[in-house]
């Protein structure tokens, strides 16, 4: 008991300190926000430590299936770290910053070629927007949509190469799916493979439909300004980490699902050759 209590806070404290690293490093962080941002992190720590104290989970997916939760945050407080690191460099430039900055602007001009996703969302910019603007949304969405993809390769190279989930011991279906009803009706197996595809596709047009959708309604609705440096943070990171967590999500569902129908056909064959043996 004494354990889960203790990983449990220790995730809390790591997701509330997740939250709190643009308004920690940033110079420039207004009182106002920076009150926000903390009751935003407390709320965060303290529904984490619930959810992983508890002894079943009720909103985490797979909980109990290391490290796919472990990846999604690692690549999450990479991305938010390192675009923080870059808006800080606008005004406290340093070696180690100038050094992010270089390696965000060639990973972002690489990145950014007619129909990407980086190129819909510099053509997603007002029109009077200023060059520093237009150069610091490159940089933040071409670095943050190569750790996604980079955490991508990763996942698949757990499931494919590792083995994942089935090195870690049994896996609980249900347990590690809280939010999947396994009597809603139909198939389980049918449902998890519908429910797989479906979140790779969304996963793989997000990025190009959000752009899209912000720009066909910055007519009727102002758009996101993204020259506030947090703004700039957390809405490219949302733009680049939940896609690539949907896709990361149907994957892991793809392999559940061929699991179970690896147990399913093992289990009709062996009926089948126990009633061969008793007909014999």
């Amino acid at each position: 008991m004494f354990v889960r209590m203790s990983g449990a806070a220790m995730r809390g404290l790591l997701v509330a300190l997740l939250i709190a690293t643009p308004a920690l490093l940033l110079p420039d962080s207004a009182t106002s926000q920076s009150q926000i941002v903390v009751l935003m992190a407390l709320i965060a720590a303290f529904l984490t430590f619930v959810e992983y104290n508890s002894n079943a989970p009720s909103i985490v997916e797979f909980r109990d299936a290391a490290p796919f939760n472990r990846l999604r945050f690692v690549a999450l407080f990479l991305t938010v770290f390192l675009l923080t690191t870059i808006a800080k460099g606008n005004s406290e430039p340093t070696s180690f910053t100038h050094a992010i900055t270089s390696l965000g602007t060639i990973i972002g001009n690489a990145i950014d070629f007619p129909y990407s996703p980086v190129r819909l969302i510099v053509l997603m910019l007002p029109y009077d927007s200023t060059v520093e603007t237009i150069n610091n949304v490159r940089s933040a969405a071409g670095i943050s949509y190569l750790i996604s993809l980079m955490a991508m390769c990763v996942f698949v190279a757990l499931v494919r190469i590792w083995g994942w989930p089935m090195r870690n011991g049994a896996f609980n279906v249900w347990v590690n799916l809280p939010l999947f009803d396994p009597t809603a009706g139909g198939d389980v197996l049918y449902r998890l493979q519908r429910d797989a595809r479906v979140n790779i596709a969304l996963g793989f047009l997000l990025p190009f439909i959000i752009p899209a959708v912000v720009k066909a309604t910055s007519d009727l609705i102002d758009p996101i300004s993204l020259e506030n440096p947090q703004t700039l943070i957390w809405t490219m990171t949302s733009w680049a980490f939940l896609p690539a967590s949907m896709i990361m999500r149907g994957i892991a569902m793809t392999r559940i699902a061929s699991m179970i129908e690896e147990k399913r056909r093992r289990a009709y064959q062996s009926a089948s050759e126990e009633a061969d043996l008793q007909a014999a």
